[in-house]
């Protein structure tokens, strides 16, 4: 009975892991912008992705530490094998000049369901 109760349990789990899975994988994390003026304080950036699982990826949301920064996202499911793109804007008008770093949470159904970017850069004073 023990064996027969631990092959069904062996069995189960066999099942459940060879489950078909999504898994994003960024090109990169981190988008510096390097130093641009207050005149124009708006920049934009991309963040390429690729679903490199075998199963279509769905981004549930992407998010921005704060109202400055803007995300805008592939809304309908990346197949396996293809590419997606999650564009950010950061708007520096009536911030003060000087560093910032923003982060951008983004959450789908893939393997990892969590990724943080970011996005920084040096706003140069209007004179």
């Amino acid at each position: 009975m023990k064996k027969l109760l631990l092959m069904s349990l062996l069995l189960v789990c066999g099942i459940t892991f060879a489950q078909a899975q999504a898994e994003i994988k960024f090109d990169k994390l981190v988008h510096n912008f390097g130093t641009f003026s207050e005149k124009e304080p708006k920049v934009t950036c991309v963040f390429n992705f690729t679903n490199v699982g075998d199963a279509p990826l769905v981004i549930n949301q992407a998010v921005a530490a704060c109202g400055c920064t803007v995300p805008q996202y592939t809304k309908t499911p990346i197949q396996p094998g293809e590419q997606g793109q999650i564009k950010v804007t950061y708007n520096g008008a009536g911030k003060f000049p000087g560093h910032f770093k923003k982060s951008i949470t983004v959450r789908t159904n893939g393997k990892v369901e969590m990724t943080r970017l970011y996005i920084e850069g040096d706003m140069t004073a209007d004179e």
